[in-house]
């Protein structure tokens, strides 16, 4: 029984001593699986570790960028706060300037508003004033009725019953303008301005040279011969030579140049003269100056010239214009504006 235990005991030795290497290579191999994996792992954590660094340096760094972009617009933003802050300072500064100023304008217009009627009456006796020197040094009538009807609208506006005597006699001073004649001195005036920057242009008697003769039907066709052209080309040189003219005038004054200066002047002078007769109201002066400027235009000036012909019109036009006229007064509304004055002041006291 022993004998024949003994091979099967050997062989469950040899079996058993099997088993450990097997363990153990097992071991070493779970054991090598194992630092694989924690190699992988260690290599996998350190990679996502540097990642993870690069993105937080890249962090750090935008940041470092937005705080110095921050510190930059905070530094901006005290700088507009500053500037906002004076110009706050400017607005206030002009806002209490302004209210100032409108304290100012609310007592002047309170003041204004209390003489109100001061210069109503003020505006009124400028008017009747103005109308009174237009008809005493021009003998404007159209101008002394606008500042007679814009004083009747000023006292209208007023609408005072004290006012009654003051508007008829402004009423019945504008009808009285309306029916007087009227003399237009304003258009005279022009006209002579016009003819008196005329007359260096009007051309005198002994000026006017003859037409030159225009060739005949018969000598345009013969000048086709160049022998016949050239003979009466030498013809027309000789007959320059000598002029021969008719002269309507009896008699035409020959004037040196100084003596036509002075003739011009001396018109020029007679119709500045009847311009100012014409303002004066001297009819007579204005008269004798128009009639020696017509002589003398008459005398020695070319009467068939078209604007010595209209000069000549025009002066007899305004000869016989009647510059003479009297002009009447407004005594009676500047009475009345006197009594309506002292009426106040007695009230006043």
């Amino acid at each position: 029984m022993p004998d024949s235990a003994a091979p099967g005991g050997a062989k469950l030795r040899a079996v058993d001593g099997k088993s450990p290497w097997r363990a153990f290579s097992a071991a070493m191999l779970v054991a090598l699986a194992a630092l694989a994996v924690a190699a992988w792992q260690w290599y996998d954590g350190r990679s996502e570790i540097g990642a993870l660094r690069q993105e937080l340096a890249k962090r750090l760094a935008d940041a470092d960028i937005q705080n110095k972009q921050s510190r930059l617009v905070a530094e901006q933003v005290r700088e507009a706060v500053a500037e906002a802050q004076v110009k706050l300072g400017v607005l206030e500064s002009r806002l209490a300037e302004s209210q100032s100023h409108q304290i100012a304008l609310e007592a002047l217009y309170q003041e204004l508003s209390r003489n109100r009627d001061e210069w109503a009456y003020a505006e009124v006796e400028q008017s009747l004033f103005t109308a009174s020197q237009q008809l005493a040094l021009a003998a404007n009538v159209k101008g002394a009725l606008i500042a007679l009807q814009m004083a009747d609208t000023r006292l209208q506006r007023m609408d005072r019953p004290q006012h009654v005597a003051l508007r008829k006699a402004i009423n019945r001073d504008v009808e009285r303008l309306k029916a007087a004649p009227h003399v237009d001195t304003v258009a005279i005036s022009a006209r002579l301005d016009n003819l008196i920057s005329q007359v260096d242009k009007l051309p005198l008697a002994m000026e006017v040279r003859p037409q030159p003769e225009q060739p005949t039907a018969a000598q345009k066709q013969s000048e086709s011969d160049w022998w016949t052209r050239f003979w009466h080309e030498v013809w027309s040189e000789m007959k320059q030579l000598v002029r021969i003219q008719q002269i309507d005038q009896a008699e035409v004054p020959l004037l040196s140049p100084a003596q036509s200066y002075f003739l011009r002047e001396n018109l020029k002078l007679r119709l500045i003269g009847a311009r100012l007769a014409l303002l004066s109201r001297d009819a007579a002066s204005y008269k004798a100056d128009l009639k020696a400027a017509r002589d003398w235009l008459a005398r020695y000036y070319d009467a068939r010239n078209n604007n010595v012909a209209y000069a000549l019109g025009l002066l007899r036009n305004l000869h016989d214009a009647e510059v003479g006229i009297e002009t009447p007064d407004i005594a009676g509304t500047l009475e009345a504006m006197r009594t309506l004055r002292a009426a106040r002041e007695r009230s006043a006291r």
